[in-house]
């Protein structure tokens, strides 16, 4: 299966995770891949930058252990991983309330007691959902009625109070809408990963994972600082002139770029999230938990520097606090006030290191919403992403696998 001279077997145009797992794939079994990536570095999305000191991820972000493409693609050990708590804390009108994983040890059941987070009914209910998630095999999830998660909840048997004061807040977070609208075969997905799983953070910062991915490729199959222009007959046209040739294109970029790559593409809307770091020269918590608010004036904050030491300088916090959509004047300072509130300090002397606003953070996954699709366009041209899976670091894995399978199959064939 090696190339002709001169002309790849395949392109793959962008190097995030779906398109970095589809190289690899393809690589292995043996055909001649080429990354063409744009920027200066693998990872789209998924990127760290140093800042006066600071490692600041493009947006935050955290790495669930329990993803069957993760436990088959990394090596773990090597991403040095810290782990957050089990468990986070919701500032409510009473103040903050913890909520604990107590799968993860009998201390934890007295943050679960009837009465402060949670009724029985409710306890009784997040008890039976949770169970069966966590133990029945995962294409009996994937089988299950699809309706919003707000409905699926309600028909669980959980209170309207406390879907308002935990899963609200909470799963604005991870699927980056406040109205619990996604695909409730996403959320018990994502529920049941989590409850396997352990949320983590790389030491060397969330850009470490398609470092990883990239390093596990053979020489000279990652191109960088290449964006391409348009797709060809034969390959592509870069953006600096001139073309490459090549048997079949992948497009693995954001939505943006592959909507100008590929017009026939249905892409669905993107999650627009904008994170504000701040420094501070104390932490305001002294633990690795992420903490939201019942009255949604952030999506979740957390000091990072309490994860991973490393994120910050000696001396020095670093706080992360996500808002949904784009920075605008006057955000900070009203942000900076709630922070003081929920983390019960005074904040007037935080510095604002960044804000990043990643307007393409995550695809909406309303119902029905399918788990998977072809990553088939049109003869020798594919596309792989998280929008054609799930929004999540497995949806995209799972994305360029397929990609690599079903081009695999059609250049043998």
């Amino acid at each position: 299966m090696t190339a002709k001279r001169g002309v790849s077997d395949v392109l793959v145009v962008g190097g995030g995770l779906a398109g970095l797992a589809c190289a690899r794939d393809l690589a292995l079994r043996g055909f001649g891949v080429r990354v063409l990536e744009a920027s200066d570095g693998v990872g789209g999305r998924m990127r760290s930058d140093r800042h006066e000191g600071f490692v600041i991820d493009r947006g935050f972000q955290v790495f669930n252990t329990s993803y069957p493409q993760v436990r088959q693609r990394l090596p773990l050990r090597d991403l040095r991983l810290r782990p957050f708590t089990s468990g986070i804390l919701v500032h409510t009108e009473d103040g903050p309330l913890r909520f604990s994983d107590p799968t993860r040890g009998p201390r934890r059941l007295g943050d679960l007691r009837p009465g402060r987070l949670a009724g029985t009914r409710d306890l009784i209910a997040l008890a039976a959902l949770s169970g069966r998630d966590m133990l029945a095999p995962a294409r009996s999830l994937k089988r299950g009625e699809d309706r919003t998660t707000r409905t699926a909840l309600a028909a669980a048997g959980f209170s309207e109070e406390f879907v308002e004061r935990f899963f609200r807040p909470f799963l604005s977070g991870v699927f980056l809408e406040d109205r619990l609208e996604t695909s409730s075969r996403v959320f018990h997905l994502v529920w049941r990963s989590m409850l396997r799983g352990t949320l983590c953070l790389p030491g060397a910062g969330i850009g470490a994972v398609p470092r990883l991915l990239a390093e596990a490729l053979p020489p000279d199959v990652v191109h960088l600082g290449l964006p391409v222009l348009r797709l060809t007959d034969d390959g592509v046209e870069l953006d600096a002139g001139g073309e490459l040739a090549a048997r079949a294109v992948v497009v693995a970029t954001g939505p943006g770029p592959a909507a100008r790559l590929l017009p026939e593409l249905d892409l669905p809307e993107y999650r627009v999230v904008t994170t504000y770091y701040h420094a501070a020269t104390r932490s305001p918590l002294a633990e690795a938990t992420l903490m939201t608010d019942t009255r949604r004036r952030f999506l979740n904050t957390c000091v990072l520097s309490q994860v991973v030491p490393v994120y910050a300088p000696p001396g020095a916090s670093l706080i992360a606090t996500s808002v949904l959509g784009h920075d605008r004047e006057g955000r900070e300072t009203w942000l900076r006030d709630a922070l003081a509130e929920v983390y019960g300090t005074d904040t007037a002397d935080w510095d604002l290191l960044t804000v990043r606003t990643v307007p393409d953070a995550l695809p909406a996954m309303p119902p029905p919403h399918p788990l998977g699709r072809t990553a088939r366009v049109a003869p020798g041209r594919y596309v792989c992403g998280d929008h054609r899976a799930t929004g999540s670091v497995q949806g995209a894995l799972a994305s360029g696998a397929r990609a690599a399978r079903e081009v695999a199959r059609d250049l043998a064939g």
